[in-house]
């Protein structure tokens, strides 16, 4: 089954990741029951599923009956979600060092795991950015807990082992979140515990980290009751290491949202070296994908290749494939030394793009501004889903889906173009009688000034990463020009209207309720096709999909260690993910609910 990517003469431990992404569709509501919906130790009917005791399987998918409330897609462009996500973001900026509890974490175990299945080999699957809408997380849930997937005429059995890469609740870490968004959807797709007793283990991404790491830690690094849903919790700290069969080891590191690895962190991994020889395979589970984002932003691999350097290379071990998610979709690159480089962020956030990857890729990069790195090799993509033709078509649903996903956008959007519409009227009618108007209306020149500051800055938010190019500038600056055009029309097309001529203040309150909602789609429509011009240019393509919602597009990677060593990804995707569920009438412990 698997493709040796090494050339014959070097037939060391192959690596095959080479079953490219096989479609794999969860029952919907009509056909096999998929289990309704979730289940969290936290309702009135809900005991702990796992240790033994059968939680009360729900009735209905009432919130009340399954213990947590399945939610919606978070709507990205929301404008106090953008107001909250940007403060933290610029917190964690600000604060993340005073925040950060690795180093408090020395006082805790350093368990080393041990995972071999019952044929020496060992399953194991990887999933993340999954905590978002309900029904793409539970839908690659609902196929992580199946005893069995047949994928391409592959019979692919549960994996033993569920890593979770990253990101596991949105928009924020939160007790409440990680219930209804991470822990509820997986009890309710694998309730009660499977005789093999799968462990789980969770690397922290940077919407974990939003709260100092405090809701992480809670949930996987616990030293009592250590289930989740019908896994069973492996880790000690935020990062691990686990000994995997044939030699193989698989190393989670934290990097908290891209800073430097902390001492004790190294020290564990110092000891975990020891164990570690030249025939040792390593796969190295991170946050991000650093080597894509190398592109932009050279010095973004400087701590993994660091983390190589030191503490693996001198070892002798191999680096074979590192994985990470961060980026919501699939893509591999392949190098000239075998080494698999895999992104696989699809557990349920928005899809992002892949039309936009390199082709190939130097990690690390040349113009790394580390002293010392190791030395650069070229990648290759060679594998990604979606397609690069049905990503480009889903940013033209910009249009449809960005007032529909995000109607409070679209609202705030109708707010400042009515005030602007207001203050440019107020300006251009010298009659006496508008001079009332004047006096309510907002500057006009502040509000032009405003608009345009507003745009430029949503062209490249200061939260973000990397340099301002002038890209951002001409792009930015043009769409806030857009908008006062488009503010101008508006007032002209208002001014031959007779609302203009009421007296006050019914001008305001007709502007309001008529004005308003048609001027704020219009403005929607207009970020819309900025959006993607400005994509086309490399800017604004994360706001271009967040904007979208996007819940299609999902899966995880399923890998198969050969009690020989040999390593075979199966990259699982699910071309569109189900939207109706129903109570499963199995009862057994372990089946969906």
């Amino acid at each position: 089954m698997s493709e040796d990517p090494f050339p014959r003469d070097e037939p060391v431990d192959p690596v095959g990741p080479r079953p490219e992404p096989a479609s794999q569709q969860p029952p919907a509501h009509g056909s096999e029951p998929p289990g309704d919906a979730t289940d969290t130790p936290r309702g009135p009917y809900a005991e702990e599923a796992a240790g033994g005791r059968d939680a009360r399987r729900p009735r209905s998918t009432d919130p009340l009956e399954l213990g947590f409330t399945p939610r919606k897609p978070v709507p990205w462009l929301a404008p106090l979600l953008l107001i909250s996500t940007g403060l933290r973001t610029l917190l964690a900026l600000l604060f993340g060092a005073y925040l950060d509890k690795r180093e408090l974490q020395k006082a805790l175990d350093a368990e080393i795991a041990t995972q071999v299945g019952p044929d020496g080999g060992l399953w194991l699957d990887y999933v993340a950015d999954l905590g978002d809408g309900f029904n793409a997380t539970y839908s690659v849930a609902y196929l992580l807990a199946q005893r069995e997937l047949e994928v391409d005429g592959h019979r692919l059995p549960r994996a033993q082992t569920l890593v979770m890469g990253g990101d596991q609740v949105y928009p924020s870490a939160d007790y409440a979140a990680y219930e209804d968004r991470c822990k509820g959807p997986y009890q309710a797709a694998l309730p009660g515990t499977p005789p093999e007793q799968p462990t789980i283990f969770a690397v922290p991404g940077n919407h974990d980290w939003y709260d100092g790491l405090t809701a992480f830690l809670r949930l996987f690094v616990r030293t009592r009751d250590r289930h989740f849903g019908g896994w069973r919790t492996g880790q000690s700290r935020s990062y691990f290491a686990i000994q995997l069969p044939a030699d193989w080891w698989l190393l989670g590191l934290d990097d908290q949202s891209g800073s430097y690895v902390d001492d004790p962190q190294l020290t564990y991994f110092d000891t975990v070296a020891k164990r570690l020889g030249p025939q040792s395979k390593v796969i190295l589970a991170v946050p991000a994908p650093a080597w894509v984002k190398t592109v932009d932003h050279p010095t973004a691999y400087d701590s993994i290749d660091y983390f190589i350097r030191t503490i693996v290379a001198p070892t002798g071990a191999r680096v074979r494939l590192l994985i990470s998610g961060d980026l919501h979709h699939y893509a591999r690159y392949s190098g000239p030394d075998g080494r698999q480089l895999v992104t696989c962020g699809s557990g349920g956030a928005y899809l992002y793009p892949t039309h936009k990857l390199p082709e190939r890729i130097e990690v690390p990069p040349r113009d790394t501004l580390a002293r010392r790195s190791s030395p650069s090799q070229t990648y290759d993509l060679a594998g990604r889903y979606p397609d690069a033709a049905r990503s480009r078509r889903y940013g033209w649903g910009i249009f449809g889906r960005l007032p529909r996903r995000n109607p409070g956008f679209a609202t705030l959007l109708g707010i400042l173009h009515t005030l602007l519409m207001l203050s440019i009227a107020g300006v251009a009618d010298f009659r006496s009688v508008a001079s009332e108007q004047r006096l309510f209306s907002v500057p006009l020149v502040m509000m032009v000034l405003v608009t345009v500051l507003a745009a430029a800055l949503f062209a490249k938010p200061p939260s973000s990463s990397g340099k301002r190019h002038a890209r951002h500038w001409l792009l930015g600056v043009g769409h806030g020009i857009a908008h006062v055009g488009l503010a101008a029309a508006g007032t002209w097309a208002w001014l031959a209207l007779p609302f203009h001529d009421w007296p006050w203040p019914l001008p305001a309150v007709a502007a309001a309720t008529i004005y308003l909602p048609v001027i704020g789609l219009v403005a929607s429509q207009l970020v819309a096709a900025y959006l993607l011009v400005a994509s086309w240019f490399g800017v604004n393509v994360n706001e271009l999909f967040a904007g979208q919602g996007i819940e299609d597009a999902k899966g995880f990677v399923r890998m198969r260690i050969d009690p020989d060593g040999t390593l075979t990804l199966y990259p699982i995707v699910i071309d569109r993910v189900a939207r109706n569920w129903q109570v499963n009438p199995d009862q057994s412990p372990e089946s969906s609910w």
